[in-house]
């Protein structure tokens, strides 16, 4: 797996825990036909009575005016979303007043629907005094293999990455992406030291009980070649979570529905590349590196995994 775009600078920009999605329907051809799609689903900010508010924005601040970024062909994106942040205290001391004045009205405390329509009131009444906060989430589409890579471990996150991003390139169709094999069958081998290159086993893993909802067990920093360790697969426990080393490039967490969490590159450097005076140059060489390695690591899970599910 080893090449040379892989190690030609230390990556600083990439995303550490990330969902792959295979996309099934044609993708804008140029940066300008993607920036233009993402246009239309631009971030707004919150209006004074929405709890949330998101879209598309430039992933590159030098670049305002693209809200899609092309670099060797395969494409940024970054959705932005922003959320009123109304603590539950200032709910709940706000609410106690509000229910002390029904009280002094009515004589009577207020019943359940009557208790709920007073807490709308509060958050009516508080909602557009609440601060913002403003979260990213960033996407990498890989045209070569049609895969989007999505930058969070949460389905939820990612589910709602794609409510926007299909408001923009409508009629977009994706699926999870998956291989012939289940990824478990990798893990396992890997786990037992019989995969083949780049994977290689790193030292943490979590097994789950099968025979009982809830129970795992961990080790972390461990060494997972340990007898006393591999026993448990043995026994009965399944593989749920486990760290891979890939080639000498990387270390990841790998789980048995193909989610990437922890990635880490390995420090390496090549001096026919160095650190450019240019931020944004500096910026696209490293996602260059990342897409680079992104696209070999999916290719070699589906060489192992016997191909894409169609």
């Amino acid at each position: 797996m080893r090449s040379p775009v892989l190690i030609g600078i230390s990556v600083k920009h990439y995303f550490r825990n990330m969902r792959l999605y295979r996309v099934m329907t044609p993708w804008p051809e140029s940066e300008a036909e993607l920036s233009d799609l993402l246009n239309q689903a631009a971030f707004k900010p919150c209006g004074p009575y929405a709890e949330r508010s998101a879209g598309f924005e430039a992933p590159v601040a030098e670049s305002a005016d693209l809200f899609g970024r092309r670099l060797m062909g395969n494409d940024r994106l970054q959705l932005r979303v922003q959320t009123r942040i109304l603590p539950a205290g200032a709910v709940q001391e706000a609410l106690v007043e509000r229910v002390d004045g029904f009280k002094t009205r009515m004589g009577a405390a207020p019943n359940r629907r009557e208790l709920r329509d007073l807490k709308d009131e509060v958050i009516n009444q508080l909602m557009p005094q609440a601060l913002v906060k403003s979260d990213r989430v960033g996407a990498l589409y890989l045209r070569e293999q049609k895969v989007l890579a999505v930058d969070s471990a949460s389905e939820t996150v990612a589910d709602y990455f794609f409510k926007n991003l299909t408001r923009a390139v409508v009629g977009l169709q994706y699926a999870p992406l998956a291989f012939k094999q289940p990824a478990v069958d990798l893990m396992n081998n890997i786990f037992l030291g019989q995969a083949k290159p780049p994977f290689s086993l790193a030292r943490e893993c979590r097994m789950r009980d099968p025979a009982e909802a809830g129970a795992s067990v961990n080790w972390l920093e461990m060494d997972l070649a340990d007898a006393a360790i591999r026993r448990h697969l043995a026994e009965g426990l399944h593989l749920d979570r486990l760290g891979v080393r890939v080639d000498h490039v990387a270390r990841l967490v790998l789980d048995n529905d193909l989610v990437v969490r922890k990635l880490r590159f390995e420090d390496q450097r090549l001096d026919d590349v160095g650190e450019s005076d240019d931020p944004l140059a500096q910026a696209d060489a490293e996602w260059i590196v990342f897409a680079g390695f992104l696209q070999q690591l999916i290719k070699a899970l589906s060489e192992q995994l016997g191909g894409w599910v169609n």
